[in-house]
């Protein structure tokens, strides 16, 4: 395929008839001593789509062509090809890996068809997590003359939100079956759905929802790094979401053709199960991080997490007596510390008595947005997190929901540390490996990884550092992404001072009175 200098397309073809068929003033120009056909088509975002309907590949978006790529960054070369890609298909899966700016990408596509008129409004349906730090924040950077809103808190304030003029409107899972009616009533143009896997089951109300919320005219990119990755019975209700003619039309006829009975209870994957489900999720787009040459080496990203009822309650009874005592009395850098400290204890779920006993705190927001990392990950993960106690609540939860996992902190024995390290560089015996970032030692390589999910901050510059090297480091053949989980304003502080890389202990003193100053 060819870009010819009058804004034209020179298609090579084996059957151009089809071509010439649907796009009006097309027309063959000659033969090829391969035994393919050049036809001449008018490259317009109508013809481009009814290319892609043919099933013909590679065809560019003239968005390549015509956009500007407006916003605070410019697009790398995948995802010019990712929007190209999903301007021409109504109905897409993006399966672009964690990290690789699937975002970017989309806000960068979905502009692109409101300038042309094809679409007017956008409904976001992602994460909790990622509603503010992730969409609303990339709608900033790269389409910051588009009205954005997240529809979030009273079924009332939903309803008012999602009918109101915003051009984008974020929404979590759930809140899709709280403001439907007035979904319903606003007719998107488009509907974007982010980690997608959160839609694997057909028998869900969440599902069933969104099914009844497409139209024969709306547009449905749905995305995912990870498709189908417990089990090849997961791509049927994607697909009949994207690809419904791709799929049987019942789910007992899709897992025959994908699984074999072996008893009354279990089933394992027949051996062209792949192929199945690779011809289900399509159309499709895919880049691994290790094919985007052009992405840095190292991506940042947050997950915003409320705290539960209980910590939100024990973290701001003690955020205020520690206002009441810097009241009274001059506030040194140990009192400082120790108060900060109790804070971060309570945001990542368990804190130490003054007796040193333990309190622990229901965990179960952060742990699913953890969950939800993990899924997406296409390799393994590595786990920072800076309490003891904590550490071991999550083995005991992550091993319950059937995680390989591992522990090195300050009490592994050094032999039991190198076969942990080697187990999880050279097996494939542990998803995740849990470290408490004081244990994670200079000189160990832990490239098995390619993202790192830090639970809470460390206050210490060369830690963090440190931890993030054990997996970007040399012999790291994929770019690495660092997810940080913020729950509470003393985290966001101390993440604003390591960006800055800026030693949180130097800063205590003012640290500890930015905190006061501001509640969750």
């Amino acid at each position: 395929m060819e870009i010819i200098q009058d804004k034209a397309l020179l298609l090579r073809l084996k059957n151009p008839q089809a071509v010439t068929a649907h796009i009006p003033n097309s027309r063959i120009v000659g033969k090829e001593p391969s035994g393919s056909t050049k036809v001449l088509v008018k490259w317009g975002l109508d013809e481009a789509q009814i290319l892609s309907n043919l099933k013909i590949r590679n065809v560019p978006s003239p968005i390549l062509r015509d956009y500007d790529w407006r916003g605070m960054y410019k697009p790398f070369d995948h995802q010019k090809t990712t929007a190209s890609f999903l301007t021409t298909h109504k109905r897409a899966f993006c399966l672009n890996e964690q990290g690789t700016g699937k975002t970017g990408s989309v806000i960068w596509a979905a502009d692109y068809l409101m300038r042309m008129g094809v679409i007017k409004r956008v409904l976001v349906i992602c994460p909790l997590s990622i509603m503010d730090s992730a969409w609303r924040a990339d709608l900033f950077k790269f389409a910051m003359h588009r009205k954005v809103d997240i529809a979030y808190g009273s079924e009332e304030k939903r309803f008012k939100i999602v009918l109101g003029d915003a051009e984008f409107i974020i929404i979590n899972y759930d809140g899709v079956n709280i403001a439907y009616p007035a979904i319903v009533e606003a007719k998107f143009d488009l509907i974007v759905v982010d980690e997608a896997n959160a839609y694997k089951n057909i028998n869900t109300r969440r599902w069933k929802t969104l099914y009844k919320l497409l139209k024969p005219e709306t547009w449905l990119w749905m995305l995912t790094g990870t498709p189908a990755a417990q089990s090849p019975l997961d791509a049927y209700a994607l697909g009949k979401l994207v690809n419904p003619t791709g799929v049987p039309k019942i789910f007992a006829a899709y897992q025959d053709m994908v699984m074999y009975k072996l008893s009354r209870f279990r089933w394992e994957p027949k051996d062209n199960a792949t192929d199945t489900v690779y011809r289900v999720l399509q159309p499709a787009i895919r880049f691994t991080k290790k094919e985007c040459l052009d992405l840095p080496d190292i991506v940042y990203a947050t997950r915003t997490i409320a705290l539960t009822p209980q910590q939100n309650k024990y973290y701001e009874t003690l955020r205020k007596q520690m206002a009441v005592n810097a009241a009274g009395e001059e506030i040194t850098a140990v009192n400082a510390a120790v108060s900060l400290n109790k804070l971060l204890q309570i945001s990542c779920g368990a804190a130490y008595t003054d007796s040193g006993e333990t309190v622990t705190f229901d965990i179960k927001n952060r742990y699913l947005v953890l969950l939800e990392v993990v899924q997406e990950a296409s390799n393994k993960v590595l786990l920072f997190v800076p309490f003891k106690h904590t550490i071991q609540v999550l083995r005991e939860r992550l091993t319950e929901d059937g995680v390989p996992v591992e522990v090195i902190d300050g009490d592994v024995s050094v032999a039991n540390r190198t076969r942990i390290f080697d187990n999880f560089q050279n097996t494939d015996n542990l998803k995740i490996l849990i470290i408490q970032p004081q244990a994670a030692a200079h000189g160990v390589t832990l490239t098995a990884a390619d993202t790192i999910v830090w639970w809470g901050p460390t206050p210490s510059m060369e830690i963090y550092a440190q931890a993030n090297a054990r997996a970007h480091r040399a012999g790291q053949t994929n770019k690495v992404t660092v997810v940080r989980l913020v729950g509470s304003n003393a985290e966001r502080h101390i993440y604003k001072l390591l960006d800055s890389k800026i030693n949180v202990h130097t800063q205590l003193v003012a640290l500890y009175k930015e905190v006061l100053d501001k509640t969750i």
